[in-house]
């Protein structure tokens, strides 16, 4: 099932505060941005945030985990966001200790 352009726009809503974030579409589904970093992805309705010690420490040992697709990383799973200030700041704790994506090499 893929996402709704609904389930997009309240996760796009709900995360605002956070920073600037956007969804781009990718491989059939969405990557999920915040401040210039990958943070997630956006898959069947189902955001997918990337694992870190921070997120660990914030969500415990009852962290929702799963793929976002086959062959993918484990990452925590949030279906619902509309507790916001707790969801921005596990974002932002996560956010801090993602690294940028490394400049792209020109083309020769």
């Amino acid at each position: 099932m893929a996402c709704t352009d609904e389930y997009i726009q309240y996760v796009l809503e709900q995360l605002s505060p956070a920073g600037e974030v956007s969804a781009r579409k990718k491989f059939g589904e969405y990557g999920l941005y915040m401040d210039g970093k990958v943070i997630g992805l956006i898959c069947d309705n189902q955001v997918f945030l990337k694992k870190t010690e921070a997120g660990a420490d914030l969500l415990g040992n009852e962290a929702e985990e799963g793929f976002a697709y086959p062959g993918a990383k484990a990452s925590y799973v949030f279906e619902n966001l509309d507790d916001q200030d707790f969801v921005i700041q596990v974002f932002r704790a996560s956010w801090e200790q993602i690294p940028f994506p490394k400049p792209k090499k020109p083309r020769k």
